[in-house]
């Protein structure tokens, strides 16, 4: 070994830990200007409100503002790629959801890959799948529901919002598991979809339950059964979808917090922290209460845990429903 490697060898040495001393300082530190949170849907959504008062909520803990800019998109991808490519600081993050596990599936290639480019911090909400009947329906429960359309394959309507949405794959995966055909029709949007009940247009539809809620209230539609592990507290008489026969099926919609690749441990730990003070303060809690949602902030590993199972699950959905990628 020359002079000259040895010198470059001990420099490395001692550089390192030189290194590792400036990150951790600057971590103790941080965060020392705003953070930018940046939600992949238009203002005014459940995910968006959802995410602005989660926002407001951190910020009281982190001492410095955390401040939503929208990006909506297709599959969440403008708004991802813009944080995938940010700097791994802990001043740009995104609202990680469901649609980007659902992304994989439906495009043929992403401009990022979705399990290496994030850094995730941890859940934040999670909201539940109902299924809905018209208030003068013929049936009694999902049960009867299930009958009728084993008795008659392809016969009845069922309406979810968007081709390739949270809510229309539940629609495909709920067919699969009940061993039914029907028609899954997509409509523009939930106030359609609520609309087409109304008029007895469709026979069922799958919706997330917060826009769903006040309709049920109201006796405009029926609320057949829960896609949940358990009956929920605002529907306490209406059964899960496993309780009323068909196995092996649980959906919600959920979205959380990551930062980009790279970002130093500290800082995804330090975020995490305010993450979890916020979905326990009961500030949050009641202001988000009336939305239906289950609030959960877990562990990094956990919301990476999920993402994963997710792209799994939904992938061998839209493979079977024959979707293809865009």
């Amino acid at each position: 070994m020359t002079d000259f490697q040895r010198r470059r060898l001990l420099a490395a040495g001692i550089a390192a830990p030189l290194s590792a001393a400036f990150t951790e300082a600057r971590a103790a530190a941080w965060p020392e200007r705003a953070i930018t949170l940046i939600v992949p849907f238009a203002p005014g959504g459940i995910a968006d409100l959802t995410a602005r008062a989660a926002a407001e909520q951190m910020g009281a803990s982190l001492g410095k503002p955390v401040v939503v800019q929208n990006r909506p998109s297709a599959g969440s991808i403008v708004a991802s790629e813009v944080v995938a490519r940010a700097r791994p600081d802990g001043y740009t993050l995104l609202l990680l959801n469901n649609s980007n596990a659902l992304s994989v599936g439906l495009f043929r290639k992403l401009p990022y890959d979705l399990t290496k480019a994030f850094a995730p911090i941890g859940s934040l909400a999670f909201f539940d799948i109902g299924l809905f009947a018209p208030a003068a329906t013929r049936w009694a429960g999902l049960r009867d529901a299930v009958a009728e359309a084993r008795a008659k394959p392809g016969r009845l309507d069922v309406a979810t919002i968007a081709v390739g949405s949270t809510q229309n794959l539940a629609a495909r995966l709920f067919a699969m598991r009940a061993g039914v055909q029907f028609q899954v029709i997509p409509y523009p949007g939930t106030p359609a979809v609520v609309a087409a009940l109304r008029s007895g247009e469709a026979d069922l539809a799958f919706e997330v339950l917060a826009p769903m809620l006040p309709q049920v209230s109201a006796g405009a539609v029926k609320a057949l059964a829960v896609a949940t592990e358990r009956r929920l507290p605002v529907l306490p008489a209406v059964p899960t979808v496993e309780q009323a026969g068909v196995a092996d099926y649980r959906v919600a919609s959920w979205n959380g917090l990551a930062a980009p690749a790279g970002t130093p441990a500290a800082v995804v730990e330090r975020l995490n922290r305010a993450l979890r003070e916020a979905v326990a303060a009961p500030a949050l809690r009641a202001k988000l209460a009336p939305l239906g949602l289950r609030l959960a902030a877990g562990s990094p590993a956990e919301l990476q845990a999920l993402l994963e199972s997710e792209i799994q699950r939904w992938g061998a959905v839209i493979r079977a429903a024959g979707i293809k990628a865009e």
